[in-house]
């Protein structure tokens, strides 16, 4: 991996994680960390308890405080030892998406590695199809295709110039799978599948055109994982958390992605993230 100088004043590998004041960006932002990473972290949340209305569909509201924020994650980054830059950001909102990529890039000069986790949360997710209002639609697309695009438009050119990077998208089997059940019955809304879906073929088009450049691109399918997210959700619903992968195991195999060689023939696809982790026993305490 080529590295660029951080404020840390040292050549330290450096990574943009979208999405990371909890879960699964989280989780990928510690695992890191761990490895010498220092990292740049963007979320809407920047404060434990910041109050938001995080229902997940048009039926009700939910204004109750998610777990976990921007300045927890970077206290647990430098606990690491590793240097952590706070970055807001809400990606429904394209000014300040790209007041994040100038962030950085005024900041640190560009990052060796994004991974674009986040996603937007609101009504559309477990909504059937004819109670999703159409800007539930707008908003997916936002955050999960158009928000990527500003970001890794704005930050490739400096990768490129050094030789090279990485880039991972968190993507969803709910893109290209028949759902199980109904929205909130064990499915999930279309929204939410078009925003995912949206998403998806910016690896593939990386892949083709810059590969040769120096630069490494994934799609990751987490499948099911406990986060603090879903953790309430199935307790909403009636249901609970059975079979699901700790968000530590996802940091722990997009960590080998990036940096094992062995990952070179899994460049450009879609991988299986708990698959690939128990084949490669990558996180031993699961």
């Amino acid at each position: 991996m080529l590295m660029i100088q951080s404020g840390s004043g040292g050549l330290m590998p450096t990574a943009f994680v979208t999405g990371a004041s909890r879960g699964i960006g989280k989780a990928i932002a510690l695992s890191l960390a761990e490895a010498g990473y220092d990292l740049a972290v963007s979320a809407r949340t920047v404060r434990p308890g910041e109050i938001r209305d995080n229902a997940l569909t048009v039926h009700h509201s939910d204004e109750r405080p998610l777990p976990g924020s921007l300045a927890e994650t970077a206290a647990e980054i430098e606990a690491r030892g590793r240097e952590a830059l706070v970055v807001p950001c809400d990606l429904t909102d394209r000014e300040s998406v790209e007041a994040a990529a100038r962030r950085i890039l005024d900041t640190w000069g560009g990052v060796d590695v994004i991974v674009h986790n986040g996603r937007y949360i609101g009504p559309g997710i477990m909504d059937v199809f004819l109670d999703t209002p159409l800007d539930a639609y707008e908003k997916m697309f936002e955050a999960h295709c158009i928000a990527p695009i500003i970001l890794t438009r704005a930050l490739l050119p400096a990768m490129l110039a050094r030789g090279g990077g990485a880039v991972v998208t968190i993507t969803s089997g709910a893109a290209w799978l028949v759902p199980p059940a109904p929205a909130g019955q064990g499915g999930w809304g279309l929204a939410y599948a078009v925003g995912k879906a949206s998403g998806n073929p910016l690896v593939g088009i990386l892949h083709t055109e810059y590969a040769g450049r120096g630069l490494r691109v994934f799609n990751v399918e987490p499948g099911f994982v406990a986060t603090e997210r879903n953790e309430i959700s199935v307790r909403d619903y009636g249901r609970e958390l059975v079979g699901a992968a700790p968000p530590s195991a996802i940091g722990a195999t997009v960590r080998w992605l990036l940096d094992s060689p062995d990952a070179d023939s899994l460049l450009g696809t879609t991988i299986e993230a708990q698959d690939l982790c128990r084949a490669r026993e990558l996180h031993p305490a699961w």
